[in-house]
């Protein structure tokens, strides 16, 4: 392991926070914030100097060494960047008034960074404005990938920048990439801030104001559902926003290679792609589901007002946003147990969102029917195609893996909550775990989409910081860090 290079890395990441940290600090200058006890100027001014030092220390401790990036090392600074960042950037919640405790800082810097969205926040109104837009521009950095920023704004990593490139994008599948990886990070930058900038127009057009305008498309193109008010999305109580706003939901949550080959006019990819159809599919008839059983359930409820409701919950729970215009967790059981699949299942791979990824899901049930097919013709030639293309046994292997791993996680994730937690009923444990390990934020009982995180110990808000940033790195880039083989020197 070349802990020096490692060292470099970190060193600028921690740079470019305390340069993201300062935005926020402008910002408050701005508007002039302050408070009884440390205000935001204060605490934005320590957070940046904190991160500077420590940035400055660590590429000393790196001197010396090149931007080439092996696959070990690659796979390291992922992991070791996110725990960074998480660290360093829970400064602002901790310093500024009203103060919040350590595993409530943590908590809400690592919901930001993996675009979770659940918050330990029980008056979001309350907050600083300054606080509230660090939350929403961690969810738009996290939303991408802070890591793919890096790769498209240094020199080539080497032989590890492709492999770090698919860790930190969620890209399960290389195929696509172009060679020259960093030409291919900043073109999916570039339609990222493209994508959040129509988003703000959109919204400004239709009322909001600039400041609500900014956070909620950093939120919503990231698919991350931090909002800067307690109801959310229903607050606004607009048509219009919640139709804007599940567009670019949408959009946040399909490959965005897609809209690289749309730009190099390669239209045979959308055409092939699986993913993007089903997930739509799945979402059609959902919401036609959710909305039928929402009109004969409920007698006052008119179907416009139902179609209008599941719409927005289900591109809100399936994108992995969690955005709220409904308290979905007071919903018919079927329902419930409808957005709870959803939850599981997520966007595409490639998106800003969380889950499993469509993709895995059509490949684990191509894979089902493959498995039956050669049990009664042993000998007759198969080949398991996915988007057109023959799908490689390894492929077959780490998609199988990680729906394995991800199942067990769930389950010890629910046991372990339990205990931490023996006054919460099962409800509101294991759908704390599936919103936390697939990055979704507000789930069922009382962590419900009116509720909050808060109520929670201190242990228990780390366990799912943990999850958090487990199912964002999808178990892989986290979990590796504790093999000692892997620190080991050349």
């Amino acid at each position: 392991m070349n802990l020096k290079v490692l060292s470099k890395l970190v060193g600028f990441l921690l740079l470019f926070l305390a340069a993201s940290q300062a935005s926020c600090l402008v910002y408050a200058v701005w508007d002039g914030e302050s408070s009884e006890g440390l205000d935001a100027v204060e605490a934005f001014s320590i957070s940046i100097g904190i991160a500077v030092i420590s940035g400055l220390a660590m590429l000393g401790l790196g001197r010396g060494a090149d931007n080439e990036l092996l696959r070990r090392e690659s796979v390291s600074v992922v992991g070791l960047g996110w725990i960074f960042c998480t660290l360093f950037g829970a400064l602002p919640y901790f310093l500024c008034e009203p103060r919040m405790g350590l595993a409530d800082s943590l908590f809400e810097s690592v919901s930001g960074f993996t675009a979770t969205g659940a918050t330990v926040i029980a008056d979001i109104e309350s907050m600083p404005r300054s606080l509230l837009l660090w939350r929403a521009l961690t969810q738009w950095l996290g939303g991408m990938g802070i890591l793919v920023l890096f790769v498209a704004l240094l020199s080539s990593f080497g032989a590890g920048s492709k492999a770090l490139f698919r860790h930190e994008s969620s890209t399960f599948d290389a195929e696509g990439l172009s060679p020259r990886i960093q030409w291919t990070s900043i073109q999916l930058w570039g339609i990222y801030v493209f994508l959040s900038l129509v988003c703000y127009l959109g919204l400004r057009v239709l009322g909001m104001g600039n400041f609500d305008a900014v956070c909620h498309s950093f939120t919503t193109v990231a698919t991350g559902g931090f909002s800067t008010y307690n109801a959310s999305i229903g607050h606004f109580d607009s048509l219009a926003i919640e139709l804007w706003i599940v567009v670019f939901m949408l959009l946040g949550a399909m490959n965005f290679m897609l809209y690289a080959w749309m730009l190099r006019r390669q239209w045979d990819r959308w055409r092939q792609d699986e993913a993007s159809k089903v997930l739509l599919l799945i979402i059609g008839l959902s919401t036609l589901c959710i909305a039928l059983n929402l009109t004969f359930r409920e007698n006052d409820l008119s179907f416009g007002q139902g179609l209008r409701e599941a719409l927005f919950q289900v591109i809100a729970i399936m994108t992995t946003t969690g955005f709220a215009t409904a308290d979905f967790d007071q919903w018919p059981a079927f329902s419930v147990i409808v957005l709870v699949f959803l939850m599981v299942i997520g966007g595409c791979a490639g998106s800003t969102s969380g889950g499993l990824k469509v993709g895995r899901f059509i490949l684990f049930f191509k894979t089902v029917r493959f498995q039956l097919k050669m049990g009664f013709r042993p000998n007759q030639v198969m080949k398991l195609k996915l988007n057109g293309n023959a799908v490689s046994d390894r492929f077959r292997i780490d998609t199988l893996f990680l729906i394995s791993v991800a199942a067990l996680s769930v389950l010890l994730g629910s046991m372990i909550v339990c205990l931490l937690q023996p006054q919460q009923d099962l409800r509101t444990c294991v759908s704390a775990v599936l919103a936390s390990l697939f990055n979704i934020g507000p789930a069922l009982g009382e962590v419900g989409p009116t509720q909050h995180y808060g109520g929670f110990n201190g242990m228990t808000k780390i366990f799912l910081s943990f999850l958090m940033v487990l199912g964002r790195l999808e178990f892989y880039a986290l979990l590796v860090l504790f093999m000692p083989s892997l620190w080991k020197r050349y």
